[in-house]
């Protein structure tokens, strides 16, 4: 049974990725909040899926080897949780800062093209979008750490 609910997830990745490359190539447009709910609902049905069908394996294989990699590393599950929080800190504070160094970067380049002058001014507002990822960092070391 898992190995259907991999294979069937395999197949709606690749199936994703070949229906976005035929996308581009036709120039078609859409919306974007559509296509990005449709991604991540199929995501969510698949981690689901994972879940229900591969819990009680998971549980059991899991209890068995946790106790013995617990006992070989010194590691516990708050631990786990560090590492956790401090990856999720750095990963969206970096999704974060592509949004933002996104959109103020296109509008700096607008803005230098009519009036050359205010490059340096552009810059500092690219470099603050961009300190959004260092305090994210910053954040994870934190908890890594302390």
């Amino acid at each position: 049974m898992m190995q259907l609910v991999i294979v069937l997830g395999t197949m709606i990745a690749v199936g994703t990725i070949l229906y976005g490359v035929k996308a581009m190539k036709s120039n078609k447009t859409g919306n974007l909040r559509t296509q990005l709910l449709t991604s991540i609902g199929l995501f969510s049905a698949m981690v689901v899926a994972f879940v229900v069908v591969g819990a009680d394996q998971v549980v059991l294989a899991a209890t068995a080897e946790t106790a013995n990699t617990a006992a070989a590393t010194g590691l516990s599950l708050g631990d786990g949780f560090k590492y956790l929080a401090a990856a999720l800190s750095t990963g969206l504070a970096t999704i974060g800062t592509g949004v933002a160094v996104g959109s103020v970067g296109s509008s700096a380049i607008g803005a230098v093209s009519e009036d050359p002058t205010i490059l340096g001014k552009t810059l500092i507002f690219v470099g603050m979008a961009e300190g959004i990822a260092i305090y994210g960092m910053i954040i994870s070391i934190l908890i890594l750490f302390i």
